[in-house]
């Protein structure tokens, strides 16, 4: 098949759409299909990234906004395409994937993945809000398949009543792990050096994800003032000391790093140099805990998740929709209550107190991620949508 991905970013750089649109597009390439991804052309460096298996094309931009940009070039783009995967939100160019859908219906065959719903700060939410209930629909409902991640975010998202006046239009189809890369070794002493951590004393909580302002949804300001509840190091009967792990890059990077030295914190909270895909697995198998303390919707799955359950690593995730879907909650990682410090300590410290819990949960977790998150098969899975969309 000849494919085309249509992704508001690619890499280089690192977010869940990102990530999830090149492990699929890297995946059908192995299966002997032809993909091109389209792409908004954002910096000059963005180029520097260039793939001998998918083609990338990095178009100009006519007006841009945080991750979207409009390009009406989509318009001639996509003909003679067999399938186009349209990644969901993608403002400015969802719209452009629609009308050519609408010009084309006969020629198109559409397939969107609803990544999120869009929330926004104070300034956004209006215009959010606004695309939410008058042109997201439309997008949406123009589409021959629908793939959401959970069905659980699905069901109680912008899209629920589409979900519930068509539930066979769409498809379950969670993003995968590459168990060849994330797999449990033992703690790279290099980076414990690195880093000062003492294996014997210090218990390692990791963060993993994009720290810029698209992602403020992540929840790190509210992670580094929980800490003082989650550091029992204060206390001479401490057992452990913990040491907070964040990796990550963006553009609110240096403003929580001036958060953690404002609070006294830049001895038990460290931020990562740049870590590249193929070192991510040694950062995760650094931590005794992994952690995703996302503060609303605009978080759906958590690729890190599934990341740290291959490395048979216990996760710690806000009870979000979607989220809380990934975990089973006692059995591989614990959910807790959003924006709740101390429930957030209470998962995290039972965690760090027990060893065996935490190789019981991160065994678990492994299980569960060749079972349900594998590559291999999930992309399978897709080439299978994408053909009963050809046949229909």
């Amino acid at each position: 098949m000849k494919i085309a991905q249509v992704v508001c970013r690619f890499k280089p750089y690192k977010g869940g759409i990102s990530n999830m649109a090149a492990e699929e597009s890297f995946g059908l390439v192995k299966l002997g299909h032809e993909v091109t991804v389209f792409t908004p052309l954002y910096k000059e460096e963005d180029k520097n990234f260039i793939s001998s298996e998918i083609k990338i094309e990095r178009l100009g931009t006519f007006g841009r906004f945080g991750n979207g940009a409009f390009l009406p070039q989509l318009l001639w783009r996509l003909k003679g395409f067999d399938i186009v995967h349209l990644h969901y939100p993608f403002f400015g160019g969802a719209e452009l994937v629609w009308l050519a859908k609408k010009l084309n219906a006969s020629k198109i065959k559409l397939v969107i993945t609803y990544h999120m719903d869009v929330v926004g700060g104070i300034f956004m939410k209006p215009f959010f809000k606004f695309h939410s209930k008058f042109i997201m629909p439309r997008i949406i409902q123009c589409a021959d398949k629908v793939i959401v991640t959970s069905l659980d975010y699905a069901q109680t998202s912008n899209i629920k009543k589409l979900v519930a006046g068509k539930p066979e239009k769409f498809i379950e189809l969670p993003p995968s792990v590459d168990l060849e890369r994330f797999f449990p070794v033992e703690k790279d002493k290099e980076l414990l050096y690195k880093y000062g951590i003492n294996d014997e004393f210090d218990k390692v909580l990791l963060f993993v994800g994009a720290l810029d302002k698209a992602h403020y949804f992540k929840g790190i300001q509210f992670l580094i003032n929980s800490f003082n509840v989650l550091d029992y190091s204060g206390s001479q009967d401490a057992l452990y000391r913990v040491k907070l792990l964040i990796v990550g890059e963006g553009n609110l990077k240096e403003k929580y790093q001036e958060q953690v030295l404002a609070a006294g914190l830049k001895d038990k909270i460290i931020f990562a140099d740049p870590v590249g895909d193929e070192d991510l697995p040694k950062y995760d198998n650094l931590a005794d805990v992994i952690v995703l303390p996302s503060i609303d919707r605009s978080e759906a799955f958590g690729i890190t998740l599934i990341e740290a359950m291959a490395c048979a690593k216990p996760v710690v995730a806000s009870r979000l929709p979607g989220v809380r879907s990934v975990i089973e909650d006692g059995i591989d990682g614990f959910v807790f209550d959003v924006k709740q410090e101390g429930d957030l300590a209470n998962r995290v410290n039972k965690l760090f107190a027990d060893k065996v819990l935490r190789e019981k949960m991160g065994a678990a977790g492994r299980i569960k991620a060749e079972k349900l998150f594998n590559q291999e098969i999930l992309i399978k899975k897709l080439v299978g949508v994408y053909e009963d969309v050809l046949r229909s």
